[in-house]
């Protein structure tokens, strides 16, 4: 099964499966992190600012630590990047739907750790396409 959804990209059975678990370890991570600030006031006025500015650098350690997990090479960055962000989009979405009180208490607090997560993501497919190079 895991041939079928490789075949036509750059990226081995192991890879996908690698990907796959860091996306959801990445989210999870991320929900738990945002849960614990979420009550400081990390969403309101120029904290908010802050936050979403340090996700940019917050972001690229994972995406180092992806690409030396998976053993990615040059051109394969972008696409496991994708899978990994996907990964994490797809259970954010589960998880803001079904269990919303893993990000806060309040829909002000569910609201605003999801929009953070949804920026990361960006942030991280932003940073795939930028590292990748062609071979």
């Amino acid at each position: 099964m895991i041939d079928n959804l490789v075949s036509g990209t750059a990226l081995t059975g192991r890879q996908l499966t690698i990907l796959v678990i860091t996306g959801a370890v990445l989210w999870f991570i991320a929900a738990m992190l945002l849960r614990v600030l979420g009550p400081t006031g990390i969403y309101e006025g120029s904290a908010r600012v802050w936050l979403y500015l340090l996700v940019i650098p917050g972001t690229w350690p994972f995406v180092a630590l992806t690409v030396r997990v998976a053993g990615l090479a040059v051109d394969q960055k972008a696409i496991a990047l994708a899978i990994v962000t996907g990964t994490a989009i797809l259970i954010d979405g589960v998880a803001l739907a079904w269990l919303p009180w893993i990000y806060g208490d309040s829909v002000e607090l569910v609201a605003a750790a999801g929009a953070v997560i949804l920026w990361g993501a960006g942030v991280a497919l932003a940073l795939g396409l930028a590292l990748n190079k062609r071979v």
